[in-house]
């Protein structure tokens, strides 16, 4: 399979970079998306089970997602035109990822889990940071693919290892945050100027991808997406959720999970989850 043709589905602030790179390294794309618009670039197919594509991707928010649209009857169809793999580019939980993997096994379709960061901006850029749970021979056939939106793509281990690295990072992503955000609240209550303040910030250990792309949503309370706080609340329940299962006591994540999700209480779920300023400012 030296150049498989590979289907996207889900072209969002995410899935249609992804999408976008894959067409133009070379790869035959093809296309779903709940609204047509948004594959109108793309040959797109009508139904998911018009799906023709050796490596599938899922770019949609969880695996719930996709199961949604593509039950046994679909993947019958997608196995019976020669689908071999699919990537589950979503953050989810490893259990959920494995259940699918078992659920696919019987219809001859190989599960790679390969959650992304780096957020919309990096997908755009194309350089994303992939941790990569499956088989090494499943992962080396999906994985050129990969590289063509990513700059990093780390194999972890097996299914479900890619999406417990994913958690990982998202402990780091959502505490930074909190932090970020409580910072720019004190300096604000203490006289200072924010700009100035990130400048400092910036030049030294502070210095952080998260200070880089979400400064200026807080200091300027202008929250497009991004990564939305409906998605950090869900990251960080799977989070906890693997931590309760395996005995972490995730103190500071747990903090911070309450904050998100009082954020997305009041309103602001759909917002990018640098809105948590507007919930530790109160």
């Amino acid at each position: 399979m030296s150049t498989p043709v590979v289907g996207v589905i889900g072209l969002g602030p995410m899935g249609a970079p992804v999408a976008g790179h894959i067409a133009r390294a070379g790869f035959p794309v093809r296309v779903w998306n709940r609204t047509r618009a948004k594959a109108a670039a793309f040959a797109a197919a009508g139904h998911p089970a018009d799906l023709s594509a050796e490596v599938v991707l899922s770019a949609l928010p969880d695996v719930d997602h996709l199961e949604r649209i593509a039950p046994d009857s679909v993947l019958g169809t997608w196995a019976s035109r020669g689908t071999t793999h699919l990537v589950v580019l979503s953050t989810t939980s490893p259990d959920k990822v494995r259940d699918l993997a078992a659920r696919l096994t019987r219809f001859g379709i190989a599960v790679v889990d390969a959650p992304m960061s780096g957020g919309d901006a990096g997908a755009r850029a194309g350089t994303l940071s992939l941790m990569v749970g499956g088989a090494a021979e499943d992962v080396a056939v999906v994985e050129p693919v990969l590289r063509t939106f990513s700059s990093t793509v780390e194999h972890m281990g097996p299914v479900g290892a890619g999406t417990a690295a994913k958690l990982c990072n998202q402990i780091v992503v959502a505490t930074t945050l909190v932090g970020l955000a409580e910072s720019l609240d004190l300096a604000q209550r203490a006289g200072l100027s924010g700009p100035q303040l990130v400048r400092v910030l910036e030049g030294g250990l502070a210095s952080s991808a998260v200070l880089d792309a979400k400064a200026a949503k807080i200091l300027h309370r202008e929250y497009s997406l991004g990564g939305s706080t409906d998605n950090q609340v869900k990251d960080l329940r799977y989070a906890v959720a693997l931590a309760d299962r395996l005995g972490a006591r995730l103190t500071q994540t747990r903090e911070a999970a309450a904050l998100f999700e009082e954020t997305v209480r009041s309103g602001l779920g759909g917002a990018d989850h640098s809105a948590v300023f507007e919930t530790v400012r109160l």
